[in-house]
């Protein structure tokens, strides 16, 4: 396989407090990989760094061979990645199927509004897209009403609107049930297949990262402490002092 993502030396300081320091990291195409870590070990601004929602200090990004390092979120997006944030980014207002629907309109360039023809635009791939991650029955309700659970559902419905090959998904069961975070990822993992993508995801619920992830990444204070598949990470000696103690087993 060959490297879709490839960084290198990243660097990224905040007033002095360093939250990337010299992070060099590769990730194949079609694997899912998990980088995990503390809080504050500064996985979401290597998220923000990847997706040109911060700019590095020092070091490279490429994405499929192209620099990202200066190009604007929406050009990043363009290019075949999407992501979710940890703080869930949907308009509220909106009902589900106008969320994803202006999200796919987005994508195409077009424009959306109340009046025909904005509306009708999409409607057929809006309703995939609902169905693809189990909110076609919910598709009239207003976004903002959703249970946490159904939100997230639903920005990861906007995710795939744009069509990538790379999805990032911050904490993407932060806030949810056990039975929630049980749909959602064995939901992520179908998608992740039938669409063939690359998968790079943060996770605090280790139960969810060995029970998915290929190859898994941890973060602490910025550096890349280990990398590797599931089994080594869960016995390297270094992750276990800074991070998985009890969870080593989990």
């Amino acid at each position: 396989m060959t490297a879709m993502l490839s960084i290198d030396g990243l660097w990224k300081s905040f007033a002095g407090f360093v939250a990337t320091r010299d992070v060099t990291f590769e990730l194949l195409a079609g694997e899912t990989h998990a980088v995990i870590g503390p809080n504050g070990a500064g996985k979401t601004t290597f998220f923000n760094l990847i997706t040109g929602h911060l700019r590095p200090d020092k070091g490279s990004v490429s994405f499929e061979g192209r620099d990202l390092v200066g190009l604007p979120p929406q050009k990043i997006v363009r290019l075949g990645i999407a992501r979710s944030f940890q703080r869930i980014n949907i308009y509220p207002r909106l009902t589900v199927f106008e969320n994803v629907q202006v999200a796919l309109i987005a994508h195409e360039g077009q424009q959306w509004n109340l009046f025909r023809p904005g509306r009708s635009l999409h409607r057929q791939g809006t309703q995939e897209l609902l169905e693809l991650v189990g909110l076609a029955s919910e598709a009239e309700e207003t976004a903002g009403e959703l249970s946490y659970g159904k939100q997230k559902q639903l920005e990861l419905a906007i995710a795939l609107a744009s069509q990538p090959r790379l999805l990032l998904l911050d904490e993407p069961t932060a806030g949810m049930s056990p039975q929630e975070t049980g749909e959602t990822i064995a939901s992520v993992r179908d998608i992740v297949k039938a669409r063939g993508l690359t998968l790079l995801f943060t996770e605090h619920d280790m139960s969810v990262v060995f029970g998915i992830a290929e190859r898994i990444s941890v973060l602490h204070h910025g550096e890349i402490i280990a990398s590797g598949t599931p089994d080594a990470v869960r016995n390297d000696p270094e992750v276990k002092r800074v991070y998985l103690g009890e969870h080593a087993h989990g």
